[in-house]
Parts: C-alpha cells; sequence; structure tokens
C-alpha cells in the first residue's frame, strides 16, 4: 500500500508524555496505527513496509537521535540517542497525515 493511499489531509491529535525512564517519551495520538498489533523498530534495522508504523518509524530515524521506536495503537513511545531531544516530534507526527503542504503541488488522479 502505498503512503498516499491513507494521508487524508487532517493533522493529528498529539499529547506528549514523558516517562519514568530518563531519554524515553510517549505521545498520544487521535488515530490507531497499529490497531491492536505491537510494533517495534530499532535504528540501523531496514524498514520496507509502507503501512503507517512503518512510515512514521522512518521518519524519525531520518530525522535522527532516535535509538527504538515502538508503537502499539495510538501510542507512539520514542527512546532517544543519548543526549537527543524530542524537539519536532510531536509536531512530525501531528503532520503525519497532512496531504497538501506548502510548496507541494497536489497530485490528481488522472
Amino acid at each position: 500500500m502505498s503512503s498516499r493511499v491513507w494521508r487524508v489531509g487532517q493533522p493529528v491529535a498529539v499529547s506528549e508524555r514523558p516517562t519514568s525512564r530518563a531519554g524515553v517519551v510517549r505521545f498520544d495520538l487521535n488515530r490507531s496505527l497499529t490497531g491492536m498489533g505491537h510494533e517495534r523498530y530499532r535504528a540501523g534495522e531496514e524498514i520496507t513496509g509502507d503501512r503507517p508504523p512503518d512510515v512514521v518509524a522512518r521518519r524519525l530515524f531520518e530525522r535522527g537521535g532516535v535509538r527504538e521506536v515502538h508503537i502499539f495503537s495510538n501510542t507512539v513511545t520514542v527512546t532517544l540517542d543519548d543526549g537527543g531531544s524530542a524537539d519536532g516530534i510531536a509536531d512530525m507526527l501531528r503532520d503525519l497525515y497532512v496531504h497538501y503542504l506548502p510548496g507541494v503541488k497536489p497530485s490528481i488522479p488522472g
């Protein structure tokens, strides 16, 4: 499935919550990304899928500063690299489904 199929153009509501473990941040979304399944991704491992959790993990690793991503339903738990920051992650998740971005020409199927 292409990632374009599941983009619907609406921002995702995101709540960022600290955890009791240093360097671990939890984000609660108003949309489920995995249903009832758990997905775990580690830095350096290839992510080949195009499902929403695959796209989220790939974007987080491309952003840098992330060691591990765990996604269960609507909760994204991010383990940061030593000295890593969660700055910008909530915004990235919020824009996950936004299809029309400033400066990007929308594609219209013919």
